[in-house]
């Protein structure tokens, strides 16, 4: 796999700190967008920079901004006394 376009599920699962197993199985449920060569998936690195927050699309900055205000009008209050500790 000499392709730098691509990385294994043990090379991902390097960089996210967890197993390789753990890596396949989110491959396998598709949470993880791979493709299969031959026994082997090969994991595109737009994916890699997608978990990795470095590349958010409209939609999902859409809902971290939604998170975050729900966030704010639920603890805001609490929030901001942790703040003045």
């Amino acid at each position: 796999m000499e392709n730098n376009e691509y990385i294994t599920i043990p090379q991902l699962a390097k960089i996210l700190g967890i197993s390789r197993v753990a890596v396949y199985k989110k491959v396998k449920k598709g949470e993880i967008e791979a493709i299969r060569i031959g026994r082997n998936y090969a994991i595109p690195k737009k994916t890699v920079a997608h978990i990795l927050g470095k590349n958010l699309t409209k939609k999902d900055k859409r809902e971290i901004d939604n998170a975050v205000k729900k966030t704010l009008e639920e603890y805001g209050d609490v929030l901001e006394r942790l703040g003045r500790e």
